[in-house]
């Protein structure tokens, strides 16, 4: 039996204090910044040190974490993927996803966000997942159109950066919807 963690492409493990050097190199492309997240004043190789030290040993609060994307085929850290705004009550959570310019267009996204559903809605019993993705954001509107989401609205000029607002659309997936093209796997 395979892991539950590990998909096609990629496998989902937590971040190594090691793995500094290569979120240091992900952030040195400042439009990924743009992409998925704001853009933030460089920082020092030692600031990366401590912030990948101390995720390394973060205590995962409920169902909110964050964890590395491996490539299979390399064993090389890809990118990483989180969850956030998870409330039981209501079933519902959201995440996030970034995968370093040198690494994209090359399934790892897709098989990392897969693999991370069949944990949130086949293990934790998540009803719903949610994700804002800006709207010149092609490439990850169009990966998640593949993977079933729906656009559920948009926020018009929503966020802030190179000199103007940003549209963020909205995009859902319920856990039935997703069982149904991604199938959970069988004992």
């Amino acid at each position: 039996m395979t892991s539950l963690w590990t998909g096609e492409r990629v496998r989902l493990r937590g971040s190594e204090p090691e793995d500094w050097q290569a979120f240091m190199d992900f952030d040195a492309h400042t439009g990924h910044q743009r992409s998925v997240d704001a853009l933030h004043p460089p920082r020092s190789a030692e600031g990366y040190h401590a912030w990948a030290a101390g995720q390394a040993v973060a205590v995962p609060e409920g169902d909110d974490f964050r964890l590395a994307v491996e490539a299979l085929d390399t064993g090389e850290l890809v990118g990483s993927v989180a969850t956030a705004d998870s409330d039981p009550r209501a079933g519902r959570f959201r995440y996030g996803i970034g995968i370093g310019g040198d690494h994209q267009r090359r399934g790892y996204a897709a098989d990392a966000v897969v693999v991370l559903l069949r944990f949130m809605f086949g293990e934790r019993r998540y009803h719903k997942c949610e994700a804002g993705i800006h709207a010149y954001n092609e490439p990850s509107l169009a990966l998640h159109r593949k993977l079933g989401f729906t656009e559920e609205g948009r926020l018009r000029d929503h966020e802030f950066f190179a000199g103007r607002h940003h549209d963020l659309v909205l995009v859902g997936m319920t856990a039935p919807e997703f069982a149904a093209r991604h199938p959970f796997d069988t004992l």
